[in-house]
């Protein structure tokens, strides 16, 4: 090889090694001019999104420093720079694009028809009671399309309400949940009349609140005394009403039903309710929303007061108002929305004339009818056979001792079937003959519920043999009946 045409290849290799740490440096630095770049587009974005959602927060100056009568800040729409009030008050005066309404509930509408749509917004519902299970029902009334809603209610929204409150925000503490829940929906559906009533409904107010002939009255009152007071109303006026039975204490969503009132159990408000409707002569008839979840171990219960509010003085001027209640009550904020959810369905299907079969509980009606019949031979039988005796206690009378004094159970062996009325204690003994039929009659106190089988000894052994109760049935069992009496004692007061 010619010596000066010779390649030097050591040069060579250190030229394109060089070139390459070149190339290398250069791929670096573009690299991290790119992720430069990517990373302050990004944080030029975010920084963006940010500022935006600042200025979508109204402060109070842009709302004028205006101010509710309750003290909250006026609402404003996004749809119409008109407060919300000014803008419902068109709506009902028919300033408002009945098109936009139809696209509103355009679900509604292919569900229930037009016709069924058309029966909704034609109607007026009354709901007594906004909290829980009040408010819930209450907005998807308005959101449905109910043409127009009463919302009647005493009481403020309060921190703890804030678990289970349909609409409520920490703005609303303080503030009447009628004008809360009116504040909120006039927001959604401003062409619903909303009436809000911040009123305790009683019987003297009754007439008024509930007057509009409306086509439904939603019960939500936990105050046992108004709850049984507005259903007796409602059911002697022939106005339709469901109750919410107690949501308080539950936590499965599969054991709510819809039913009558006679079918529910399982609940102490259900029972109380039942028991002193039962003593006005209401015992059907009125459609109630209910769990039949027990109660047990481990479960949610009313809470007790503690002993210093004991020593302070008299309990029951604890409550909101006299005879309300002043212990807490434990609340999962699930339920009572759950409750209040199946109310409005209820109200909905049933307005829209829409086809709707619950589940029926079983017609103890035969049971009662033979209980009755029984008892009337057991009370000839210690009357010396006594032809055509009849009770002063009606059927009525019978499921009443039955359901609610016994609880639907033996009161020896608490078995649920095969049960009958006994005379608890046997006839003062006579020198010569046998009692007549108005002699030491029957009353509700005077019989307890028992198997078969147990109230067959008991006619031998006590009403005939004569034996004490308690050496036939022990301490226990004549205890459960004396408390079971006491309890009666009390709700006879009702009657």
């Amino acid at each position: 090889m010619n010596p000066a045409t010779a390649v030097d290849w050591t040069a060579v290799s250190a030229h394109l090694s060089s070139h390459r740490a070149q190339l290398a440096l250069t791929a670096v630095a573009s690299g991290i001019v790119v992720g430069s770049t990517i990373l302050a587009f990004q944080s030029a974005r975010y920084n963006e999104k940010l500022r935006n959602i600042k200025r979508s927060i109204r402060r109070r100056t842009d709302l004028g420093g205006k101010l509710t009568e309750y003290g909250a800040p006026a609402a404003q729409s996004k749809l119409q720079k008109e407060p919300d009030a000014e803008l419902a008050a068109k709506a009902r005066r028919g300033d408002w694009d009945e098109d936009l309404i139809l696209e509103q509930l355009a679900r509604n509408r292919v569900f229930l028809g037009d016709d069924g749509l058309k029966k909704i917004r034609e109607s007026f519902v009354i709901v007594v009671g906004c909290g829980g299970v009040g408010s819930w029902a209450a907005t998807m009334l308005v959101r449905s399309g109910v043409g127009k809603v009463r919302l009647v209610d005493f009481d403020q929204v309060t921190l703890s309400s804030l678990n289970r409150h349909a609409v409520a925000t920490l703005a609303d503490v303080g503030t009447p949940k009628v004008m809360t829940l009116r504040k909120h929906l006039e927001q959604v559906a401003p062409w619903v009349g909303i009436d809000a009533r911040n009123e305790l409904w009683n019987i003297e107010n009754g007439e008024e609140l509930l007057s509009g002939n409306p086509a439904y009255v939603v019960d939500a009152i936990d105050n046992i005394e108004t709850k049984v007071d507005l259903l007796h109303f409602c059911k002697t006026r022939g106005i339709p009403v469901i109750s919410s039975m107690g949501a308080g204490c539950k936590s499965d969503p599969t054991r709510v039903n819809i039913g009558d009132i006679s079918e529910s159990n399982e609940d102490p408000l259900s029972r109380s309710t039942r028991r002193r409707l039962r003593q006005k002569g209401i015992t059907t008839g009125i459609t109630v929303v209910y769990s039949l979840e027990k109660p047990g171990p481990g479960k949610a219960a009313l809470l007790p007061l503690a002993d210093e509010e004991f020593e302070k003085g008299k309990v029951d001027e604890l409550g909101v108002l006299p005879s309300f209640r002043a212990r807490i009550l434990p609340v999962l904020g699930t339920m009572p929305g759950f409750f209040g959810l199946c109310v409005a369905n209820h109200i909905l299907t049933e307005i829209a004339g829409y086809p709707m079969e619950y589940s029926l509980g079983k017609n103890r009606t035969k049971l009662y009818e033979d209980i009755q019949a029984k008892l009337a031979g057991q009370e000839s039988r210690l009357r010396g056979n006594l032809p055509g005796l009849r009770l002063t206690m009606t059927e009525s009378d019978i499921g009443y001792i039955v359901e609610e004094v016994f609880k639907g159970k033996s009161i020896v062996s608490d078995y649920p079937t095969r049960l009958l009325l006994t005379r608890w204690e046997p006839l003062p003994q006579r020198n010569e003959g046998h009692w007549g039929e108005d002699d030491h009659r029957l009353r509700i106190d005077h019989v307890v519920l028992m198997t078969k089988e147990e109230a067959k000894k008991h006619e031998k052994e006590v009403l005939v043999g004569r034996k004490s109760v308690e050496d036939v049935w022990g301490k226990e069992v004549v205890d459960k009946v004396n408390q079971r009496r006491q309890e009666e004692a009390h709700y006879a007061k009702f009657r």
